[in-house]
């Protein structure tokens, strides 16, 4: 398993880095997001009591929508161009270069997880390594919103980047409450332009 996530970090983490110019320039700006995915976030954000990680946060434009929304917060990612980008587009806000398997946070000690569309290259194998970190550093009652590609059925497809994986909302929704989650709301939308898109809301329960 080890192996296997080491293998797939080094491959997004050289898919994104030979493009990271390119992908922040096109997606880089709170602006070229839905408007809808904005306030759900916004919503999702005023629920949280203390800390919040942005796990995947790219070139950090939902770690700033999210510090403007009240929460302190900080991101992390795979990609070091990214997480460059991001300290000089924001410099009053914390990013750090890491993933998710092993995160740099005590047990318990955060109010709240952004992964939007950072676990898009999970295989339905390894998904529940960083599903159970989340679970680890967020305090029972505390918030995970995750962002994804909605689909009928779990698979992969041709990402503009690297392989991607598709999820149906109750398989995933499944996947969160194997992790220690209650969710909480599912959204999906479709239109022109972009794939079917998939978001779920979730609590971490009470730990037992």
């Amino acid at each position: 398993m080890e192996n296997t996530s080491t293998h797939r970090d080094d491959i997004v983490r050289e898919s994104y880095s030979a493009r990271s110019q390119e992908y922040a320039d096109l997606f880089g700006s709170v602006t070229s997001t839905h408007p809808t995915d904005r306030a759900l976030v916004s919503s999702w954000a005023a629920t949280l009591t203390g800390p919040v990680l942005d796990a995947g946060c790219g070139p950090g434009q939902w770690t700033d929508f999210l510090a403007a929304c009240g929460p302190a917060v900080s991101g992390i990612d795979l990609v070091p161009e990214f997480v460059d980008r991001a300290r000089t587009q924001f410099p009053d806000l914390t990013f750090e270069v890491g993933g998710f398997e092993a995160l740099d946070a005590a047990t318990e000690s955060l109010g709240g997880v952004l992964s939007w569309y950072s676990l898009i290259h999970h295989s339905p194998q390894d998904i529940q390594t960083p599903l159970a970190e989340f679970a680890r550093v967020i305090r029972p009652g505390g918030g995970l919103l995750v962002g994804f590609f909605e689909g009928a059925t779990v698979g992969t497809f041709d990402h503009a980047v690297t392989t991607a994986y598709r999820w149906p909302v109750a398989e995933l929704g499944q996947k969160l409450i194997t992790a220690g989650f209650e969710v909480i709301e599912t959204h999906t939308r479709t239109g022109r332009g972009y794939r079917p898109h998939g978001a779920i809301t979730a609590r971490r329960q009470s730990s037992r």
